[in-house]
C-alpha cells in the first residue's frame, strides 16, 4: 500500500526542488487537490528512481528499488529522458510492480503533466518526450453497480437493523449515496449549513474544492429529515460541531467509519461478496438515473460533478435494455419479410 505523502511535510521537502516547484504549481495555479498533487509526486519519484536504476544498469525491485535516492535530480537528467524510457517504465510498472492498467494510466498522467510543465512553463526542455506516448489500453471493466432490487434490499437491511443506535444516521448515509451519487469525501464534508432550510438541495465541495449543488429527491429528503430529528435533539447531541454526520464521539464522521457502515449493510443484504464499495453506490445512483431513460448525460455530468464528459460516459454503456428498446421503437422493426407489402 502506498505511504501517504503530506503537503509541506518533511518528506515533501525531501523531494528535489524541481519536483517541489511542480507540486506547488499544480496545487496553486492548476487548483489540483493536495491529495492528487502528492499522488503525482510519488508517481514521479517512482519514475525518476527507475531512470536512476537504468543508469546503474541493473534491474531492482522491492526494498532495493524503494531506497533509490532521487535527491540529485538535475535539469540535465530531465533533458535525457526519451519517449522510449517512459514506455520502458510503463512496462516495468506492469511486470515488476504488477500495476493494473488504471494505475499505469495514472502514472503516465503524472509523467505527461510534469514534462508538459517542464517544456511549456519552465522551458527546461526543447521537446516533450511524453507527448507521443500512448496511454495503456484500459481493460474496459464497466463500473459495478446494484440493480434497483439490490439497492432496495440494501436500504431494507439498514431499516431492519432496529438494534443499532446509529440506525437513523446510517440509513441517511446510504440513502444519500444511492439517491444523489455524491462522493465519499463530499458526504463526510457535509455541514448542517450545507442543506437549505426546505431541504430542496444540498451544497457539496467536490474535487479541487469546486462547490456544486445537488437537488434532493423525496427519498433523500426523507432520509435527511429522519436523521436531522436526532442530530438537532439536544438530548442526544451536545456538540457545537457544525458537521452534519457525527461519529459516536460526536465529532465529524470519518471516511473509514462511513466505509465500515456501508460494508456492514452490504453484508447484511447478502451483497458483501460482490466486490462492492462506497464508490459503487455512487455508480449505482448514476447508473439508475441514466437507465431511467429520463436523464441526459450532460445533466448527469453536472449532478456527479465530473470535470469531463468522458468520465460520465462510462454510464452510457450500461443501458443495454435501453438500446434494445430503441431498436424496438424503430418503426421498421415490425416489418418482416413475411408481412412486407
Amino acid at each position: 500500500h502506498m505511504s501517504v505523502l503530506k503537503f509541506g511535510s518533511d518528506e515533501y521537502y525531501s523531494f528535489p526542488i524541481i519536483l517541489q516547484d511542480y507540486g506547488g504549481y499544480q496545487a496553486s495555479i492548476k487548483g489540483n487537490s493536495e491529495k492528487t498533487v502528492c499522488e503525482y509526486l510519488m508517481d514521479l519519484r517512482t519514475f525518476f528512481r527507475y531512470m536512476n536504476m537504468k543508469k546503474q544498469g541493473k534491474v531492482l525491485y522491492g526494498e532495493e528499488f524503494e531506497s533509490i535516492s532521487i535527491s540529485d535530480l538535475s535539469v540535465e537528467d530531465i533533458r535525457k529522458v526519451k519517449s522510449s524510457d517512459i514506455i520502458d517504465f510503463l512496462i516495468y510498472a506492469r511486470l515488476r510492480r504488477t500495476n493494473n492498467s488504471s494505475t499505469r494510466m495514472r502514472k503516465l498522467s503524472a509523467i505527461k503533466s510534469f514534462f508538459k510543465y517542464a517544456h511549456q512553463k519552465k522551458n527546461l526542455i526543447d521537446t516533450n518526450p511524453a507527448e507521443t506516448v500512448e496511454p495503456p489500453k484500459k481493460a474496459s471493466t464497466l463500473p459495478k453497480y446494484l440493480t434497483v432490487k439490490e439497492a432496495m434490499n440494501l436500504l431494507d437491511a439498514v431499516r431492519d437493523d432496529k438494534e443499532s443506535p446509529t440506525n437513523q444516521r446510517d440509513y441517511s448515509i446510504i440513502a444519500l449515496f444511492l439517491n444523489t451519487g455524491m462522493r465519499l469525501s463530499e458526504l463526510v464534508g457535509l455541514n448542517l449549513q450545507s442543506f437549505d432550510s426546505d431541504l430542496e438541495f444540498v451544497k457539496v465541495i467536490g474535487k479541487g474544492n469546486k462547490e456544486r449543488i445537488i437537488y434532493l429527491n423525496e427519498a433523500a429528503k426523507d432520509a435527511v429529515k429522519g436523521y436531522l430529528r436526532i442530530r438537532l435533539d439536544p438530548k442526544h447531541i451536545r456538540t457545537s460541531d457544525r458537521a452534519f454526520f457525527l461519529s459516536n464521539r460526536q465529532q465529524r464522521i470519518s471516511a473509514k467509519t462511513v466505509q465500515w457502515v456501508v460494508y456492514k449493510y452490504l453484508d447484511r443484504a447478502g451483497l458483501g461478496s460482490r466486490g462492492m464499495s462506497v464508490h459503487k453506490l455512487r455508480h449505482t445512483a448514476a447508473t439508475l438515473m441514466y437507465q431511467s431513460g429520463n436523464v441526459d448525460i450532460r445533466v448527469l455530468k453536472d449532478i456527479l460533478g465530473h470535470e469531463q464528459l468522458n468520465t460520465t460516459q462510462i454510464y452510457t454503456h450500461l443501458g443495454t435494455s435501453d438500446m434494445q428498446n430503441a431498436m424496438k421503437a424503430n418503426p421498421l422493426s415490425k416489418i418482416t419479410k413475411g408481412n412486407g407489402k
